[in-house]
């Protein structure tokens, strides 16, 4: 009875509602392709006519480019959005993982603050050329600084003492 039901509803019109609603989501989805740096929009899977608005819109400003992006708006149901979608995904990836990096090392930093042994002991193991000492040195002194409302400056040198560690080993 359900897929019943489901099959009537997807044989109604859409609504003048939802037209625009998709539209709108088109345009936004061609918005993001201007935001795009050109070395990256030429990954994308796109018709060259669209490319060429794109390209155009990103030299206008204020009423013209609003007009442009409703050009673009219009020229997108032509286009494959699912492709397009994979390929600004894949683009803004590199970005994702930095922002993931820097959660991990907020999260070891804060760990560390609240005395975690364990963590010490496993990033011993996974960096060979940590310093115990210097890291109790600036796990002390950040909790002192925190007791006297002081700067974070050791919390802050923790951060970047872990940063630098991760790139290094990264780097190797």
């Amino acid at each position: 009875m359900d897929n019943n039901l489901e099959q009537e509803f997807d044989d109604l019109p859409k609504s003048k509602s939802q037209v625009k609603r998709e539209l709108q989501a088109l345009q936004a989805l061609g918005k993001q392709l201007v935001e795009l740096p050109d070395k990256q929009l030429i990954d994308v899977p796109i018709s060259d006519k669209l490319r060429d608005a794109i390209l155009a819109a990103k030299t206008m400003k204020h009423g013209a480019l609003s007009r442009q992006f409703k050009y673009i708006g219009n020229l997108m149901p032509n286009e494959d959005e699912a492709s397009i979608r994979k390929a600004l995904d894949k683009s803004q990836q590199p970005h994702k993982d930095a922002i993931n990096a820097f959660h991990v090392l907020e999260e070891w930093r804060d760990r560390l603050l609240q005395s975690d042994q364990a963590l010490l002991d496993e990033l011993a193991l996974k960096f060979n050329e940590l310093e115990r000492q210097y890291v109790g040195q600036l796990i002390r002194n950040a909790k002192k600084e925190q007791t006297q409302n002081k700067p974070p400056k050791s919390a802050r040198l923790l951060f970047k003492y872990l940063s630098d560690l991760q790139q290094s080993s990264e780097s190797v």
